[in-house]
């Protein structure tokens, strides 16, 4: 083989490498389920979504039915969570970066939307029975405007662990320096530092 040949080989091979790790999602397992052996039927239960209170709770709250919470989805690229909205409360910008979100509006209505790679907004307000999928890793949000009445809905997930990485909270929770938030927001410091005192721990 000609070493022209073998460089058009080696390059077909990289590339081929570079699609496989950009379209990797959890990964494949080589049995049917991961269980422990003495594993029965309430291995494969989870009961957490009965938690789910009627009236609402004060403030924005998720029950997740992750990996993390059940364990038997593990390998089976899947999971839920239920998103309880009061009147007039926000899921703030986030991401879920290993996986998309389909939601579902269970109860009220919900204005919800993301943002592009291109910065483009895309939003739409949401009926009880609606649906909207939010692409994998993109910033996105939902908002109950009701001032008088709450929200549910259900997120279902390609991934038994999606992640999630709140932009607010990521950002003026962390260790960041004060200096380069400023520079990155066009800002002060003095600005800065008064956004993080609304999410130090309390």
């Amino acid at each position: 083989m000609s070493s022209t040949n073998l460089k058009l080989l080696s390059l077909l091979v990289s590339m081929l490498s570079v699609v496989h790790i950009t379209t990797a999602s959890d990964p494949d397992i080589l049995v049917d389920y991961m269980a422990p052996n003495n594993a029965a039927g309430d291995f494969f239960t989870s009961t957490s979504f009965r938690a789910i209170r009627q009236p609402p709770p004060p403030t924005f709250t998720v029950t997740k039915a992750s990996m993390k919470e059940f364990p038997a989805l593990l390998g089976q690229s899947v999971s839920y969570a239920a998103l309880q909205f009061p009147a007039n409360s926000i899921n703030p910008p986030h991401t879920h970066p290993r996986s998309a979100e389909l939601l579902l509006v269970v109860q009220g209505s919900l204005q919800v939307g993301f943002v592009d790679t291109t910065n483009k907004l895309f939003t739409y307000t949401l009926e009880t029975g609606d649906m909207f999928i939010f692409p994998k890793g993109l910033v996105h949000f939902q908002h109950n405007t009701a001032n008088n009445h709450p929200a549910l809905a259900l997120s279902a997930f390609g991934s038994a662990n999606a992640g999630t990485v709140s932009i607010p909270n990521t950002l003026f929770n962390s260790t960041i320096d004060d200096n380069i938030l400023a520079l990155a927001f066009k800002t002060d410091v003095a600005t800065i530092q008064t956004l993080k005192k609304g999410f130090a721990p309390k």
